[in-house]
């Protein structure tokens, strides 16, 4: 719901930690469609470019970590502007749903732009979504917008998987704990979503680093705390 609580951060880490399992379970593997048409950042956080192939009139997503992914930065130019309404919105993630050749998935992870708009609204009555997750910081004013936006999930029948709490607490070099955005706002919209708190990611600028390398921090140091 929140813009710039790391969504796409999030995502990107979740794909590679599950691409990592479901390989060494021999499963076959995750995809990820960035549906932030405006503001595509999955590309970059994963470290793929160019321009998808067509086969046999069917969109070859591209891939990088074992990850197959498709989104809008793959189609235009790094400085051109998405100028649309809200019906090119909606066509575009209906052709990454039903053009795209995914191949065979576990599991499909779908990365959706802040609020709850033509793209939220567009992907819920193409594909049937087991569920969702919620990502926001501990601060009200994130926490607060996050919840309502869950709440759209509710009223179109998506169940609420759980909740990540990004950004949690900066640890200093002594092992103290400093919680720059307050304390308390995953915890706060799990309770009042029943679900489930996954988890709270620390303030690490190798998090940062790493996105913008395009190498997630769980393929970088998968030992890490952030990683963990």
């Amino acid at each position: 719901g929140k813009g710039g609580v790391g969504k796409s951060t999030v995502t990107v880490n979740i794909v590679c930690a599950l691409q990592r399992l479901l390989e060494e379970e021999g499963k076959p593997g995750v995809g990820v469609m960035d549906c932030d048409i405006y503001r595509p950042s999955v590309p970059l956080m994963l470290g793929a470019a160019g321009r998808p192939e067509i086969a046999n009139d069917m969109i070859v997503p591209m891939e990088n970590f074992g990850v197959r992914l498709m989104s809008m930065g793959f189609l235009i130019d790094e400085d051109t502007p998405v100028v649309w309404r809200g019906p090119m919105i909606m066509k575009t993630i209906q052709q990454f749903a039903q053009n795209v050749d995914w191949g065979e998935l576990e599991i499909l992870v779908i990365d959706l732009p802040p609020g709850t708009g033509d793209a939220q609204l567009s992907l819920v009555q193409t594909i049937p979504l087991e569920g969702a997750v919620i990502v926001t910081t501990p601060q009200p004013a994130a926490f607060n917008v996050a919840r309502r936006g869950a709440r759209m999930f509710d009223k179109v029948d998506v169940p609420i998987l759980g909740v990540v709490e990004n950004m949690s607490y900066l640890e200093t070099p002594d092992g103290q704990r400093q919680a720059i955005f307050g304390e308390g706002g995953g915890a706060e919209i799990a309770e009042a979503l029943e679900c489930k708190l996954f988890g709270q990611v620390p303030l690490d600028p190798a998090i940062r680093e790493g996105s913008d390398r395009g190498i997630p921090i769980v393929i970088s140091d998968p030992e890490s705390p952030a990683a963990k």
